[in-house]
């Protein structure tokens, strides 16, 4: 499923994983969120509800661009730096492109409108 990040005048899109984790943020989308800077390596904001981790395994080491969902803060997480294996994360994602490196560039506390594509 293809999702649509949209930033100030940024937009960025992404692919969502056909998942338990992923079907459950595309249902509870379209959202808005904000989302804060943690360690210079990724965004992240609170989703109104948990997602389902079934089937997933308990932590991943995110790469750069992927999207992720941080179960015990019930965070969505943009990843565009290098993360370490962390217990809790679950990969539903990966951002298209030069989005990545686009994050890197928004400075602090970001407001993100997060939908799905039609089509």
């Amino acid at each position: 499923m293809s999702i649509r990040i949209v930033v100030g005048d940024q937009r960025l899109h992404a692919t969502i994983g056909d998942s338990a984790a992923g079907r459950d943020l595309i249902g509870q989308m379209p959202l808005t969120i904000d989302m804060t800077d943690h360690g210079a390596v990724e965004k992240t904001g609170p989703l109104p509800s948990p997602l389902s981790t079934a089937g997933q395994p308990d932590g991943a080491d995110p790469e750069v661009g992927d999207v992720g969902y941080y179960a015990p803060g019930n965070d969505l997480v943009l990843y565009y730096g290098d993360q370490s294996y962390h217990p809790g994360i679950v990969i539903i994602g990966r951002l298209d492109g030069d989005a990545a490196d686009r994050i890197a560039d928004l400075q602090g506390t970001i407001t993100a409108t997060v939908e799905a594509e039609a089509g």
